[in-house]
């Protein structure tokens, strides 16, 4: 690995790697999961900035006027105790319009996961990989065999629920799973076809539609089953409210199921399991619900703009994705660790390299949708990874009529509607654009 400009870099697992930013990234190599973004603050030298593109959460909500009123209300929301959770998820309810004991709220979307595997799963669960890795590693954690349903890569990393409802019924799983739109390659399943895998398996214990990114999703005006969950026997749907409001050190999120399973969840939950800041937030979100639905507009546009500049790099594959991040898959002689810890020393972004999940390798990341000043900074970090494996630049022709085209590709995505990512397949030579912050 070369010397970089102001301090020296060395590849390799679990070794040490100090660059530009003062960051010592043995700390990315520390437990299995990411590294916080506290944790990479501190390691930081003075007056770096960090840019986030590993937590996956919305960058417009709150607005900044949404924080000076946190802000104003700070001393009493840590000075005062919060209402009991019961209060908290009657006001939410009466906000969202759904009936209050059909809601279970909790502090995130793990502990919910957490007391679902301790109440609700006895014997098995069925799960597609990759997906989110608590709906895998929970349950093992307590000794259910967890029945995995690899999804491939040349499909796209693309959930066939008639060959899942198949594998759950040859393994005689008791409980199934599936989160949509999926962590990590972004794919959304209709709702009329989520709709006919829960009544499909309406004989079982349990059937788990984990929707925590679903609000990102454009596909469809209503895509949450929610409202068809609650008047089904055996049916849950998983909220989180920290990834949709981009608060995720709030810590809240909630269930919808009928009453006598989310009465169920709700009396193992602690009385004052939800904090006072999480409090304040369900109170002011009837009052911003257009600034939330224009920061998922604004969102929706940067997943078109970032999905665009990540096909310009070369050898790069992007999937269509309607969550808010990209899975990619690396060129082969490039490493998704040292890719990963380049990233951070030398220019002082966050990534999620995928090796530690599931059904993927260090070859894939997933990558954040941020706004189109934060891509350019991106882009410029792994076309500056991209030279010690090229002597041209990777602009020289175009990537998408040199590269063949993915396997994952068919007809069936040409003809998806307009809400969906499209990507042409022609782009203009040397026209890259993605270079914005550098001129203004």
């Amino acid at each position: 690995m070369p010397v970089s400009e102001g301090g020296t870099i060395t590849e390799g697992f679990g070794r040490t790697t100090v660059a530009r930013t003062g960051i010592d990234t043995s700390i990315l190599h520390k437990g299995s999961h990411s590294a916080s973004f506290f944790d990479v603050s501190r390691a930081a030298g003075e007056g770096v900035e960090i840019v986030d593109f590993c937590i996956p959460c919305n960058p417009y909500f709150p607005t900044p006027e949404m924080f000076d009123e946190l802000t104003r209300d700070l001393k009493s929301i840590l000075k005062y105790y919060p209402s009991d959770s019961s209060t908290i998820t009657k006001k939410l309810a009466g906000v969202l319009g759904l009936h209050p004991q059909t809601v279970a709220m909790a502090n995130g979307s793990t502990e919910l996961i957490t007391w679902i595997d301790h109440l609700l799963i006895k014997e098995s669960v069925a799960i597609p990989i990759p997906t989110f890795g608590r709906w895998t590693d929970q349950p093992m954690e307590t000794g259910k065999r967890v029945d995995m349903f690899p999804l491939q890569e040349r499909d796209g990393f693309r959930l066939d629920l008639e060959e899942y409802v198949q594998f759950i019924r040859e393994r005689k799983s008791r409980v199934a799973v599936v989160c949509n739109v999926n962590n990590p390659d972004g794919h959304y399943i209709p709702r009329r076809d989520v709709i006919r895998f829960m009544d499909a398996l309406s004989d079982l214990d349990l059937v788990v539609v984990d929707e925590s990114f679903i609000d990102f999703s454009d596909a469809e005006r209503y895509p949450s089953v929610g409202p068809d969950a609650v008047i089904r026997p055996n049916a849950v749907v998983l909220k989180s409210l920290g990834k949709n409001f981009g608060l995720h050190g709030i810590r809240f999120g909630y269930m919808l199921a009928n009453p006598a399973i989310a009465g169920k969840i709700a009396k193992m939950l602690p009385k004052w399991n939800l904090n006072s800041l999480a409090e304040k937030v369900v109170h002011m979100i009837s009052d911003h619900e257009m600034e939330y639905e224009e920061s998922l507009r604004l969102l929706s546009r940067d997943r078109r703009s970032m999905g665009r500049e990540l096909q310009r790099i070369q050898g790069l594959t992007v999937f269509p994705s309607q969550g808010n991040f990209f899975l990619v898959k690396l060129p082969n002689e490039w490493s998704g660790v040292a890719l990963r810890d380049y990233l951070v020393a030398n220019h002082g972004i966050m990534t999620r390299e995928c090796g530690n999940k599931l059904g993927m390798t260090s070859q894939f990341m997933r990558l954040v949708v941020r706004p189109a000043g934060d891509v350019d900074r991106l882009v410029d970090g792994m076309l500056d990874y991209a030279q010690r494996f090229h002597t041209r630049s990777v602009y020289d022709t175009d990537p998408l009529e040199s590269t063949p085209r993915a396997r994952w590709a068919d007809a069936a995505y040409d003809d998806q509607p307009d809400s969906l990512i499209q990507y042409p397949s022609q782009r203009s030579g040397n026209d890259y654009t993605a270079r914005r912050a550098a001129v203004g």
